[in-house]
């Protein structure tokens, strides 16, 4: 397939907003593939390089060479070149890499470098995320989508999925199984504002469910066979070697084969969470881990298990297998969890779970069996949500299917001590179709520079539209001026009733802060 078609293609994806159109595209452009070029289809139809790294960074796609006049450059030479590329190490690296570079886009039009800067910098937003990719599988073999999407759990990713069931059909899925040492894709949950809202949308209106404490540590999948364990993220990354003491808790099993789902978390003395990022450093450092081991130690808690001694759990009721957790892991390595059919003892425990430091809670129903990648009602996450009026400093043009509209707003809050305003963070979420078409036109009339045109990095606004967010906390960060920024902020409303004087100080976000268990 040329490059050029795939280019044609991600256009076309990004273009519709219809979620079974874009599944139609991608299918069509699945059957189209020659032998070996599924894989890296699918990666890069969900913005994503086969390649975890390539030591090509920003900077080296600023001075690209003259483009191609014509189409000529094939997807399985884009791979190869990308593959070329990550496998450069050592002395006269850089000078290396810069070669393989300017041979690869040198081959690429105009338009294909565009794309390929995006791909190689993660800015391709296409529209074909999770969902829809599955779909487009499921079409262009011809089979059940939930065939392929319990292949996908299994084997952690799409790409070999798509190429088996395309090449092999219903026989090609049918080889993927539970591994112990490979990591499959974990179960994910939904949101809920309030733990009622849960308990009311139950099935059975007096159904038991159960309630977890939520912790805000890393969540990692345990493989055990035999002595041999493997640590996995969620994003499904090796984290073994930085982390031994999961690895010895999963030693002290009395098991011979196990996998286990739960989170590792950085405690203080007093059994409270120390703040996120101490976790989040510690699980990303491979330097010095012994040390870290000492001054920042990882506690581990358990809330599923998968496999146990040969058997596979994943069909069977999460009452079974937390049945079996509970047989198996020692008291003090289980996530508390409450079983009760009472939103109002259920409510309790959640507050409890946040006075102690926690994110809050998970409600899981007792008879749901582990499925990954799914945001249904099985599991729903109950967070405290925050939520503050910011001023917009500024916005960055979108990408894929936001071409052509403001979307990354940069927010800020009033320091009441200087009168200026200070950057907290930035956010694209929770803008829907009719929000981006007004914030495009609002924010072009108030931009500083009027001249500013689509063709830029985005635009500088007079400081007078404020925004309702909504975020889960406030973290340290020295990314920002104010020293702090905002945790998953998303985008509640405008506030045209309010003017920029109005809006939060810095203050509260100061208060937030200190109370926060992200610090």
């Amino acid at each position: 397939m040329l490059l050029q078609t795939l280019v044609e293609v991600s256009a076309a994806v990004a273009a519709t907003r219809s979620r079974a159109a874009k599944a139609s595209l991608v299918a069509d452009a699945l059957r189209s593939c020659e032998p070996g070029e599924v894989e890296t289809v699918v990666a890069y139809l969900s913005g994503e390089l086969r390649q975890r790294r390539t030591g090509v960074g920003w900077r080296a796609l600023q001075q690209l060479p003259d483009s191609a006049a014509e189409p000529s450059l094939t997807v399985g030479e884009v791979h190869q070149g990308f593959e070329l590329l990550a496998a450069v190490s050592g002395a006269g690296s850089q000078a290396a890499r810069a070669l393989l570079v300017e041979q690869l886009f040198s081959r690429a039009t105009a338009e294909e470098q565009r794309w390929l800067t995006l791909l190689v910098g993660g800015e391709l937003r296409q529209g074909a995320l999770d969902g829809v990719m599955l779909e487009a599988v499921s079409r262009a073999a011809g089979l059940p989508a939930a065939d392929v999407r319990r292949a996908v759990m299994l084997r952690g990713a799409a790409g070999p999925v798509a190429e088996a069931a395309l090449t092999e059909g219903a026989d090609g899925l049918a080889r993927f199984r539970l591994e112990v040492g490979r990591p499959l894709r974990p179960m994910l949950a939904s949101s809920a504002a309030t733990v009622a809202e849960v308990f009311a949308r139950r099935a059975h209106g007096d159904a038991a469910l159960a309630v977890e404490w939520k912790l805000d540590g890393i969540r990692v999948q345990v493989h055990r066979d035999g002595a041999d364990v493997a640590v996995f993220t969620r994003s499904l990354d090796d984290i073994t070697d930085r982390v031994p003491e999961v690895v010895d808790a999963a030693r002290a099993l009395p098991v011979r084969s196990v996998v286990l789902d739960g989170e590792a978390i950085a405690l203080d003395a007093a059994g409270a969470p120390r703040p996120f990022q101490q976790t989040g450093s510690r699980t990303a450092s491979r330097v010095d881990v012994e040390r870290l081991r000492r001054t920042v130690p990882l506690s581990t808690y358990l809330f599923d298990l998968l496999h146990l001694d040969g058997a596979d759990l994943l069909d069977r009721p999460a009452s079974d297998r937390w049945a079996a957790l509970a047989n198996t892991a020692p008291t003090e390595l289980v996530v508390p969890r409450l079983l009760t059919a009472s939103s109002a003892v259920a409510t309790a425990f959640s507050a409890e779970a946040v006075e102690r430091g926690h994110e809050g809670v998970v409600v899981k129903d007792p008879e749901a069996r582990y499925e990954a990648g799914r945001r249904g009602a099985a599991w729903v996450k109950v967070k405290p949500r925050h939520t503050l009026d910011l001023v917009v400093l500024a916005a960055e043009w979108g990408h894929g299917r936001r071409q052509g509209w403001l979307s990354n707003l940069h927010l800020g809050a009033r320091d009441p001590s200087s009168g200026e305003l200070v950057m907290l963070g930035k956010t694209f979420k929770g803008l829907t179709d009719a929000m981006l078409t007004w914030q495009t036109a609002r924010l072009q009339e108030l931009a500083t520079d009027p001249s500013t045109g689509r063709s830029s990095y985005g635009v500088q606004v007079r400081p007078e539209l404020v925004v309702e967010v909504a975020f889960d906390g406030v973290q340290t960060s020295s990314r920002y001026p104010a020293g702090m920024a905002l945790r998953f902020a998303r985008v509640l409303r405008y506030r045209e009733d309010k003017t920029a004087a109005d809006a939060d100080t810095l203050d509260t976000v100061v208060a937030i802060h200190r109370r926060s268990p992200i610090l």
